[in-house]
């Protein structure tokens, strides 16, 4: 298990050092670095809550006809052992999960559990599951006011499946997201995606669809506002479908420094009851 992390983490230091050389390579385009915060509290159709702090730190480069970015979060999950941020709760039999074992700080028992209803609960901290993605803008008409985006997108297994911070497993997704602009200020968005979970001894999950859709309005030159819901197929038999709406709030202070603000509600068990967060980018 550690040489496999060991694996991802130097592939994503190479996706790292590519990102700095396409960025030097193409003067159009800009680089960033970002670093954000966002807690979440549900109880996922469980009688206990989990609350759930991501802290994420993302590297990428954006250019006329392609991006790219790395994100690598830190975790601090609290609640039952079968609920796995960015899953759900699911049926895991992982006798060493957060709450259970040496895997999680809750104390709890050892016993294998089959049932979505029968967790010890813990809390748990760690490096989360480091996402990378290359967007191709296949189309960019601005007369038309109409963009489309493709992109590829890959989870790394890097979060502790013993802490149940994560699968342990990769997952593989592509999705096209497209984009309209009505007027100067109000732009509509929305888009499919399709991902591959991966699966372990412990986790049986299955491979999910998902869409989202807004709206945004640019206040000024500084600052916007939008909405956007989101839809995801149940990640596994036993587990719940996602559905979540986010308000956001982006404001530029500079060429630089930008932003963003959102709360978020759930209206699944699939998915967090509420949550919040914020994030600062610098583009150079």
């Amino acid at each position: 298990m550690k040489t496999i992390k060991t694996i991802h983490l130097a592939l994503i230091a190479s996706l790292l050092a590519g990102t700095a050389s396409l960025a030097h390579a193409d003067d159009q385009g800009s680089a960033y670095v970002s670093a954000g915060a966002e807690y979440s509290s549900g109880k996922y159709g469980l009688d206990r809550t989990t609350t759930i702090w991501d802290v994420p730190l993302s590297v990428g480069y954006r250019g006329s006809r392609w991006s790219v970015g790395v994100t690598l979060p830190y975790l601090h999950v609290s609640g039952p052992g079968n609920v796995i941020p960015g899953v759900g709760v699911v049926v895991n039999t992982n006798p060493q999960t957060r709450g259970h074992g040496r895997g999680g700080s809750g104390g709890g028992t050892t016993t294998v559990v089959t049932t979505p209803t029968t967790y010890a609960s813990g809390s748990a901290s760690g490096i989360g599951d480091a996402v990378a993605q290359a967007t191709f803008h296949a189309i960019q008409d601005k007369d038309a006011g109409f963009a489309l985006d493709l992109t590829g997108r890959i989870k790394f297994g890097t979060a502790s499946a013993d802490k149940g911070l994560g699968t342990g497993k990769n997952d593989y997704g592509a999705a096209v997201d497209l984009y309209k602009t009505l007027g100067p200020a109000w732009m509509v968005f929305g888009g499919v995606a399709y991902t591959q979970l991966g699966s372990s001894t412990y986790l049986r999950l299955n491979n999910v669809w998902s869409a989202s859709a807004g709206a945004s309005y640019a206040i000024d030159r500084s600052n916007s506002a939008g909405l956007e819901l989101f839809y995801q197929q149940k990640a596994a038999d036993t587990a719940y479908t996602r559905r979540e709406a986010t308000l956001y709030y982006n404001h530029k202070f500079s060429q630089a420094w930008a932003l963003r603000s959102y709360v978020l509600g759930g209206f699944s068990d699939g998915s967090p009851d509420y949550g919040a967060g914020m994030s600062v980018r610098y583009s150079y």
